[in-house]
């Protein structure tokens, strides 16, 4: 049975015969269904029947349905009701709008709105620089998807990427204090995206690109990135690439490998693994391999689509062509972003010595890691019920702080590594080891790390 998750609990109304003991006999039978109950609430007792909320944890939909069966079978025991917790936490949705400033009377009203706004505004036509300062703009960020390339459900549309883009705007307030609006555009042209997000854009200090598939993504981060003077930053591919990094470079600190001397394989020729490809390069990597439908990306491969061609030709200096187990052979990482159960765990003893194995895939990864833990040294995944998370809450929050706060009109590769940097030295060495390499996003050093990184001011 897989580990239970917070992601799939739930709660039952149960109506019971009057008999306490009957609360001992649900909670067992839960358990051997695999449940892990979390609560047991008595909401109502009388002579005639107990009425019992059981809330509960399972492993996925399929799970929780058993589990409900389960507590239905039980002598005595009618399941009345059952609520999914995380459907219950989006009711309404997940962020709000709320006012800075009061509005008690007319005085206040007069100042925050006309007629006193007028004269802001009026300052702001003659000073536009002053934007920033006086308004929302200086810590705003759009968060723009069009609902193609969506975590694990792809091209799911702008109004069901909508919770997740809601959840992306909850984390950029939790962690970095940053004012985030989710923007799900109704097209899925490249023209047309780019247009509406130049549009919109004076009213943000950043934008942040969010859950568009590749290749259209690369092509509207770059005419982005030409057309408007505020930071234009894709966390699936630089988000990604920076925790990555840094995960990396604490990996190969327990292994005691050096980047430049390490052959790594990339599954994945997406938005997140040509961003990881290139950030690593820059950061000093001078063998890296990637894999993908095709195989083995080469440049003397002429059947290359064009993305794929010009990622070939940045790396692989071997030549190396096949499969991703050819590919594997004698390499010292493995980083996948691609799909799950790519990975054989019995491929991992072709590899080097001691390797390391990131295997990124959400919801379910190249390899299982409590497999692939049995072969290699280090094993990170995107999972939070396994050690070593690699988690974008890492990097985003943080990037955003320092851009806003330097007022910045882009984000430089540079910029990039002195964030990878920042998060992998919130790990001192006497914390680093196979099991921690990667700081949780709970800790709120992180965010400060990355925000001095990217500003290039000093940590208080």
């Amino acid at each position: 049975m897989a580990a239970t998750t917070s992601s799939y609990s739930i709660t039952m109304r149960l109506y019971t015969a009057p008999d306490h003991g009957i609360v001992g006999a649900v909670a067992t039978a839960i358990a051997h269904a695999g449940g892990v109950v979390t609560a047991i609430d008595v909401a109502e007792s009388s002579h005639e029947r107990l009425v019992l909320d059981v809330t509960c944890s399972a492993s996925d939909s399929a799970h929780a349905e058993q589990v409900v069966t389960a507590a239905d079978d039980v002598p005595h025991v009618e399941v009345h009701k059952v609520s999914d917790r995380t459907f219950l936490l989006h009711i309404g949705g997940k962020i709000e709008v709320t006012s800075k400033v009061p509005l008690r009377n007319r005085d206040d009203l007069s100042m925050a709105y006309t007629p006193g706004v007028g004269r802001v505004s009026l300052a702001l036509a003659h000073n536009p620089d002053d934007v920033p300062k006086l308004t929302i703009k200086g810590n705003s960020v759009a968060v723009v998807t069009d609902g193609s390339a969506v975590l694990g459900l792809g091209n799911i549309g702008p109004g069901a990427a909508l919770p997740v883009m809601e959840g992306k705007a909850a984390l950029f307030k939790r962690f970095a204090g940053i004012d985030a609006w989710p923007i799900c555009l109704a097209s899925q042209d490249t023209d047309e995206i780019v247009r509406a997000v130049e549009m919109i854009a004076p009213g943000f200090g950043g934008i942040n690109l969010e859950d568009i598939a590749a290749p259209r993504c690369f092509e509207i981060e770059r005419r982005l990135r030409e057309s408007l003077d505020i930071p234009v930053f894709h966390d699936d591919q630089h988000g990604t690439a920076i925790v990555v990094t840094a995960a990396l470079t604490n990996a190969l600190r327990v292994v005691k490998k050096s980047l430049p001397d390490t052959r790594i394989v990339v599954a994945g020729a997406g938005a997140a693994g040509s961003a990881i490809v290139t950030l690593l390069l820059a950061g000093g990597a001078t063998d890296v391999v990637v894999w993908d439908r095709e195989g083995c990306l080469s440049s003397d491969d002429e059947s290359l689509p064009p993305a794929k061609a010009e990622l070939a030709a940045r790396t692989n200096p071997r030549k190396v062509r096949g499969d991703l187990q050819t590919g594997l052979v004698g390499a010292d990482v493995f980083i996948g972003v691609s799909g799950p159960g790519l990975l054989d765990p019995a491929w991992i003893t072709d590899m080097a010595d001691d390797p390391v194995v990131f295997a990124l895939a959400n919801p379910d990864p190249e390899v299982d890691p409590a497999e692939a833990e049995k072969y290699a040294a280090v094993v990170a995944s995107g999972r939070s019920d396994y050690p070593n998370q690699i988690n974008n809450v890492l990097a985003f929050p943080g990037v955003f702080r320092g851009l806003l706060d330097a007022r910045a009109s882009e984000i430089t590769v540079e910029m990039l590594l002195r964030a990878a940097e920042a998060i992998a030295l919130v790990v001192k060495d006497d914390e680093l080891n196979p099991n921690f390499i990667i700081p949780t996003v709970f800790n709120t050093d992180v965010p400060k790390a990355v925000a001095a990184a990217i500003s290039g001011k000093v940590v208080e």
